[in-house]
């Protein structure tokens, strides 16, 4: 058989050629205004219909509405991917700029369109829905008639927009500019490298201490030189946000992201309240670690440190087969469509210098292929995220089949098959490990997500509730930026942390991401769902695959309070769904505890 070998740089060309010097991709931006121009004569044409006859003109706006987005969606997941590879592209973050502004201006057209569905009686649009062409649209017609009523007038949601081109989305871009230009020196392997943020990030896993202390100090270091211009970008991003909010009566800074995320305010107080009320098994783990590691407590740094000796790196190639291997076990067309994506040049994991930090997948629309973008240096923990990555895309993939317009789910489930697909390999890899010490390191590399998702991820979020309510005063220090993260840490992680990281609000770039406010919640709703469709994947094995993409093409046509009742006959605005998956991550730290006890 022969040795293939998958490439570790993405291929962009295959879209537009050439990069963010491609005629053809300046070609496709400068498209778009006249599709724009099209679709805005439709909407201005319609009148708010007195009957169901009308059924075929809102079916032909919302065709020209699925074409604009399909080619303003195909760009900037280009663009993303060019200013995510080569953070020194300038060219690439000025075609972003002009795809910001073309894209501000699809927002007050559909923003008219909506205002006329909200003004339509509702038995005129009862009847318009049970059309057989608009049937299909319910639940993203009622969406948008909903939300319309909760919009202030055309005029100022069309000037809102305008401005968020060189306000709100800018600011978004800033930091991207900012945290592409830092570089830290550390000495690793008695070598000084110069190395960017994701680099630097990426020691954090490295079995020599000093390192890893080294590595977290020099980011410590240049963030406090540096974070004045970091809390001035939060503190305008933050800002822009809160006006636009308070000019539209609201008054809650999560109305936004549970609407965005279709979720009850029920839900996530349900999942944070469970969590909490079991936060002692996993400050036990951090403790007992500590005790592993010969320290007092675990520092921020110590978090992903190797516990054992046998703890080896993975060359990408074997990271790829080993993830194949174990999608194959749950179902043929998820390993068949993982296969396709390391072998058509769909990943960018090169370990090399100027590449944004951090991880992400991305759809282009057009082509029905995704991207995925990491940095990967061959620990336990990057084919974690590369299968996590894997999960977005196999998600993606499963809605091919569906209506583009009824594609477009929320981050908490877009976060389920993610981790799902990081579960799967998790799992088997701790149940066929061949060693105690092999067992130990991946069950700890399980372990690590549950404390990722149950505290580091609720320190975000406590601290963004907390930034945000006090920004509504007025500007908040950087003094006082630090101290919101160090509380937030400590709480968090229930009296386990050690050393906190206080400028961790200017390195990670979700508190920064204007597309999906508050992006931190939906990460720990995914992993706990994905519990729940992970264990009754185990129960019925192979047959379940069907069922799963079932599942997911639900994802964007309806709450998900609807999607659990329905593929799951579970309610997740009671604690008892989510302590059923939180036991499951409990056994994982009894059986570490155990098995490093001896």
């Amino acid at each position: 058989m022969v040795n293939v070998k998958y490439p570790e740089v993405w291929d962009l060309d295959v879209f537009f050629p050439g990069g963010s010097a491609s005629p053809q991709l300046i070609e496709h931006i400068e498209s778009l205004t006249p599709k724009l121009e099209v679709l805005k004569e439709k909407v201005d044409k319609f009148e708010v219909p007195q009957n169901s006859d009308a059924a075929l003109e809102i079916q032909s706006i919302l065709e020209s509405i699925k074409e604009v987005m399909l080619h303003i969606s195909q760009a900037g997941a280009v663009l993303s991917c060019l200013t995510a590879q080569d953070t020194t592209d300038r060219e690439a973050l000025l075609l972003q700029g002009q795809l910001s502004g073309i894209a501000a201006n699809s927002s007050p057209i559909l923003e008219s369109f909506n205002q006329k569905l909200g003004k339509i009686d509702q038995a005129t649009f009862k009847a318009l829905l049970e059309t057989a062409e608009l049937a299909q649209f319910e639940f993203i017609l009622t969406e948008w008639r909903e939300k319309s009523k909760e919009s202030l007038s055309e005029e100022e949601e069309a000037l809102i927009s305008a401005l968020g081109v060189d306000g709100y989305s800018s600011w978004g871009q800033l930091y991207n500019m900012l945290i592409g230009d830092i570089k830290v020196e550390v000495e690793v392997d008695g070598e000084k490298k110069l190395l960017s943020v994701g680099q630097a990030n990426n020691l954090s896993s490295h079995k020599d201490r000093t390192v890893r202390k080294a590595a977290f100090d020099a980011l410590e270091k240049v963030f406090t030189e540096r974070e004045e211009f970091f809390a001035k970008t939060l503190n305008h991003l933050a800002g822009f946000r809160l006006a636009v909010y308070k000019k539209r009566g609201w008054d809650s800074v999560t109305k936004e992201p549970l609407q965005i995320n279709r979720m009850k305010q029920e839900t996530i107080d349900a999942m944070w309240g469970a969590i909490t009320s079991r936060k002692a098994t996993f400050a036990g783990y951090l403790q007992h670690k500590a005790n592993l590691l010969g320290t007092e407590q675990l520092d921020w740094f110590d978090f992903d440190a190797p516990v054992t000796d046998s703890t080896a790196t993975m060359s990408y190639h074997d990271g790829a087969e080993f993830i194949l291997k174990h999608f194959g076990r749950f179902g043929s067309e998820m390993e068949s469509f993982a296969r396709t994506a390391f072998e058509d040049g769909w990943i960018e994991a090169e370990d090399r210098d100027n590449k944004r930090p951090g991880g992400f997948c991305t759809g282009m629309p057009l082509s029905e292929q995704s991207r995925i973008f990491m940095t990967y240096s061959g620990s336990m923990s990057n084919v974690s995220t590369l299968a996590h990555e894997l999960g977005h895309a196999f998600h993606t993939y499963a809605l091919r089949p569906v209506h583009p317009l009824n594609r477009r789910y929320a981050m908490n489930v877009a976060e389920t098959a993610s981790t799902f697909a990081e579960m799967i390999v998790a799992d088997a890899a701790v149940e066929e490990a061949t060693t105690e010490q092999e067992k130990i390191a991946l069950l700890e590399d399980k372990i690590q997500r549950s404390v990722a998702f149950f505290m580091n991820i609720h320190a975000r979020y406590l601290f963004e509730t907390r930034f945000y309510e006090e920004r509504k005063k007025g500007i908040v220090s950087t003094k006082r930026l630090n101290e919101l993260m160090e509380e937030a840490q400590i709480e968090a992680h229930a009296g386990g942390l050690g050393e906190t990281h206080p400028h961790f609000w200017a390195s990670k770039m979700h508190f920064y991401i204007t597309g999906v406010p508050f992006y931190n919640f939906p990460y720990t709703f995914g992993y706990l769902f994905s519990l729940s469709i992970y264990a009754k994947a185990k129960e019925e094995g192979k047959g379940f695959e069907e069922k799963y993409m079932a599942l997911l093409r639900d994802t964007a046509v309806m709450t998900v309070e609807e999607l659990a009742m329905k593929h799951l006959g579970e309610d997740i605005t009671k604690e008892d769904f989510w302590l059923k998956g939180i036991a499951l991550c409990e056994k994982d730290v009894a059986e570490f505890i155990a098995l490093t006890s001896k």
